[in-house]
C-alpha cells in the first residue's frame, strides 16, 4: 500500500510543479509562460471527453497498434525461433534482415504508401515494422542461450521435434521473448503516433498534430496524455501477461540492505541459531588434526602405508 501512494504522491507532486510553474509564468531558461496550465488541460480534456472525435481517435489508434503488434508478436516469434534454430534460414533471411534492422520504421513511410493502396493498412504496416525487430532479435537470443542438456534429455526419453519446441523452445525463451514484447509495444507506439501524423486521417497522432497546426496547445496536452495513458496500459498489459505465463520462474522482491524483511502477523519466529559450541569443537579438532599432520614428518611405517591403500 505504501509503494502505490508513493507513486500516486510522485504524479500529484509534478502535477502540483507543473501548475505552479506556469501559473506564475515563470521564465529563467525554460520559457514556462509559453505552457498551458494543469487547469487548461483538465477542461480541454473534459471537452474533448465530451464529444464522439475523440473516441473515434482513441478506437482508430487501438486498432492500429493492435493490429501490428499482434502481427509482429507471431511473425517475430517464429522468425527468431527458425533463425536460432536453422543455419540455412539464419542463412538466407539473416542478411537481408540485419540490413533492414538498422532503419527505422518511420523512415517507412514513403514505402508504405507507394505499396499499400490505402493509409490504413500502410500505418499498420509501419507498426508492424517497428515491433517486429525487437521481437525477432530478443526471441533469437533467448533461443540461442538455452541449455543443450535439456534438448538432449528430451531426445533421451524419445521426443521428437516438436515435442522439444513445445516443452523445451518456447518455454525458456518465454522470458526473453517478453522482454522484446515489452520493448517493441513501446516501439509501436512512438511509430503509430508518427505515422499518423504524417499520413493518417484520424487517430491520436493526427488530432495531436492538427491542434498543433491551429495552436491549440491545451489540445495538444490531452493529445500527449491520452498517448502515455494508452502506452502505459499496453506495456502493463503486456508484462502482466508475461509474468502469468513465466509463473514458474522465481521472484525476487528488493529489500533494502540492513533492513528485516517485515513478517506477517501469526507467523511464527525463527527458531534462534543452534550453539556454535560443537561446530567450533569440530573445527578445532580438524585444525588440530591438520596440525597434527603438518608436524608428523618423515616417512611412514610400512604396515601404515598398508593400511591406507586398504
Amino acid at each position: 500500500m505504501t509503494r502505490y501512494a508513493l507513486r500516486v504522491a510522485s504524479v500529484a507532486g509534478a502535477l502540483g510543479v507543473w501548475q505552479l510553474l506556469t501559473s506564475l509564468n515563470v521564465d529563467l531558461w525554460l520559457r514556462f509562460s509559453q505552457f498551458p496550465t494543469v487547469a487548461d488541460v483538465a477542461r480541454a480534456f473534459a471537452d474533448r471527453m465530451a464529444g464522439d472525435d475523440y473516441w473515434t481517435d482513441l478506437t482508430d489508434s487501438l486498432t492500429r497498434i493492435l493490429s501490428g503488434f499482434l502481427l509482429a508478436a507471431v511473425v517475430g516469434v517464429a522468425t527468431g525461433v527458425l533463425v536460432a534454430r536453422s543455419r540455412l534460414a539464419e542463412d538466407l533471411l539473416g542478411p537481408v534482415l540485419e540490413v533492414v534492422r538498422p532503419i527505422p520504421a518511420i523512415a517507412l513511410v514513403p514505402v508504405s504508401i507507394l505499396l499499400f493502396p490505402s493509409n490504413e493498412q500502410g500505418i499498420v504496416f509501419i507498426t508492424f515494422t517497428a515491433a517486429f525487430f525487437p521481437v525477432m532479435v530478443s526471441t533469437r537470443h533467448a533461443v540461442r542461450a538455452l541449455s543443450p542438456g535439456w534438448e538432449e534429455a528430451v531426445r533421451t526419453m524419445g521426443g521428437g521435434r516438436w515435442r522439444i519446441l513445445g516443452s523445451v523452445v518456447l518455454p525458456g525463451a518465454l522470458p526473453g521473448i517478453f522482454g522484446g514484447l515489452s520493448v517493441g509495444i513501446g516501439v509501436s507506439w512512438i511509430c503509430v503516433i508518427s505515422a499518423e501524423m504524417i499520413s493518417g486521417q484520424y487517430g491520436v497522432g493526427y488530432r495531436t498534430w492538427q491542434d498543433y497546426t491551429v495552436v491549440d496547445y491545451p489540445g495538444v496536452f490531452v493529445g500527449m496524455v491520452t498517448i502515455g495513458v494508452l502506452g502505459w496500459a499496453t506495456s502493463t498489459a503486456v508484462e502482466l501477461l508475461g509474468r502469468r505465463l513465466t509463473r514458474w520462474l522465481p521472484r525476487t522482491s528488493y529489500v533494502p540492505a540492513g533492513r528485516p524483511r517485515p513478517r506477517r502477523p501469526g507467523t511464527p519466529a525463527p527458531a534462534p541459531a543452534p550453539a556454535s559450541s560443537a561446530s567450533a569443537a569440530s573445527l578445532s579438532d580438524s585444525s588440530g588434526g591438520a596440525a597434527h599432520d603438518a608436524v608428523r614428518t618423515g616417512p611412514e611405517p610400512e604396515g601404515t602405508r598398508h593400511e591406507h591403500l586398504v
